[in-house]
């Protein structure tokens, strides 16, 4: 079964967050959300989210794609994350899906993983002029390899179908989408 990893920290992107699982989830895709400590996580909006597991625990297990919602100061918890930060780096060495929305972009850019690529972030996130060697995009969602960007909560629900299509390809994201009732689909 194809899996994704969730780490949650304090001061994350509800909207992203619950967007990412439920979606992901309803496409049968085991989604393992895991706290950076143990415990409850409270979002950035007030929003107590529970966390499967913490990041520790399932540390040595493999996914195909890891996952990082946005928000602040929940993206600067990550980021300081060295546990989260070695996980991030053995998966793009071997070349499985990570992606991030909102802040988290530059988790990625601060583990190394989008030196050389195009990604996008919510405005103001990250300074081009302190990432000379990432091309930001003003996009919805941005695809460059094994790499998946996004904006902020209004495109959260395109980043996960995006994901889903990665994941499990184009009729299960069509499948996902339509029981969605979005507009035009």
């Amino acid at each position: 079964m194809t899996r994704a990893l969730i780490p949650l920290a304090t001061g994350c992107e509800e909207l992203e967050a619950v967007t990412l699982i439920d979606l992901l989830r309803r496409a049968g895709i085991e989604v393992v959300v895991a706290g950076l400590a143990a415990g409850p996580v409270t979002a950035s909006h007030g929003t107590v989210l529970v966390p499967d597991t913490t990041l520790a625990a399932v540390a040595d297990q493999a996914f195909d794609l890891i996952v990082l919602p946005g928000g602040l100061p929940g993206a600067d918890h990550l980021a300081a994350d060295p546990l989260l930060r070695g996980l991030l780096q053995r998966q793009h060495a071997r070349h499985g899906f990570t992606a991030a929305i909102c802040a988290a972009p530059r988790v990625l850019a601060a583990a190394g993983l989008l030196a050389g690529k195009s990604a996008t972030c919510y405005p103001g996130a990250m300074d081009p002029a302190a990432h000379p060697d990432i091309t930001l995009v003003a996009e919805p969602v941005v695809i460059d390899g094994t790499v998946v960007t996004s904006r902020g909560p209004g495109t959260a629900m395109d980043f996960a179908l995006v994901l889903i299509e990665r994941l499990a390809g184009r009729a299960r994201r069509d499948e996902v989408e339509s029981k969605l009732l979005r507009p035009g689909a």
